[in-house]
């Protein structure tokens, strides 16, 4: 995913400084096959060459670094590298672009966004999906939830809006018991109060019809810097599917702006969660 998206930058980016294939593949020294399969994700580009493409191409720095960091998977130095072997491939994909954003917008209808949870919240979601073999295999995968919301929600991430939209089922629904659910409404609570970045907005059953009402959950990624790139992901027991046209995320940034709309304001779902966690 993260392939493909940066290749259809570097395509855009190429037609609109008006190079060639033949162009791009002089700058690198390489041939044109290399070029086209990079522009289709069909293989990677290194940071030095990436650099290299986008110096020629007359693209801003700060937009350069964005989308170096979405091509890179960070080594051992991302805190996802000890979890790898857990996390599925889509779903890693993801984390590598969320560390990225700059604006990320989630819409969860049954489930308590990964990124709001508590660890006991996230333990008893582990603990009923397929696909973990081992007891060992689902407390990696808590504890990658747990380092993700560490990194994402750090205060020094000043600059990364948050926004998110919780169906009213997310609240209702008894995930791991009365307790843990209070203790996770709670939290969501003491998260507004504490991340000003932050934003919540409940939409209640009330709502009947709207934007999402196919979707169980989806995710916008928008990227600092540079306004032509986002992706759309949508979660499933499969891994995930991304959409990363221009047209898709515009479409999806429409029906979150809908949603938003149709959702309880922030302050009247920080009060709705106050009386639920009383």
């Amino acid at each position: 995913m993260r392939r493909r998206l940066v290749g259809g930058a570097l395509r855009r980016y190429r037609d609109n400084a008006g190079y060639t294939l033949e162009d791009a593949a002089r700058v690198l020294e390489c041939d044109r096959s290399k070029i086209s399969r990079i522009e289709t994700g069909q293989r990677g580009i290194r940071p030095k060459e990436l650099r290299e493409l986008l110096a020629e191409y007359g693209v801003p720095d700060r937009e350069q670094a964005a989308l170096v960091a979405i091509a890179s998977r960070g080594g051992q130095r991302g805190w996802w590298h000890p979890y790898a072997d857990v996390l599925p491939g889509a779903y890693l994909d993801y984390v590598i672009m969320e560390s990225a954003a700059s604006e990320i917008m989630t819409y969860e209808a049954q489930v308590i966004p990964g990124l709001l949870q508590t660890d006991d919240y996230a333990r008893a979601i582990a603990a009923v999906e397929p696909g973990y073999a081992t007891d060992q295999q689902l407390q990696d995968v808590v504890a990658a939830k747990a380092m993700r919301r560490q990194v994402v929600l750090d205060p020094r991430s000043s600059g990364r809006r948050l926004s998110v939209i919780l169906g009213e089922g997310a609240l209702r629904q008894a995930v791991g018991g009365p307790g843990v659910m209070a203790g996770q409404i709670s939290h969501l609570v003491r998260l507004i109060d504490d991340f000003p970045s932050l934003t919540v907005q409940v939409l209640p059953f009330s709502a009947g019809a709207h934007a999402a009402a196919g979707s169980a959950s989806l995710a916008i990624l928008r990227f600092p810097d540079a306004p032509s790139l986002g992706v759309v992901y949508l979660e499933a027991l499969s891994g995930g599917v991304y959409l990363e046209s221009q047209e898709d995320v515009a479409r999806y940034i429409r029906a979150f702006a809908l949603l938003r709309a149709a959702a309880l304001s922030a302050t009247d779902s920080l009060r709705l969660l106050s009386c639920l966690s009383a």
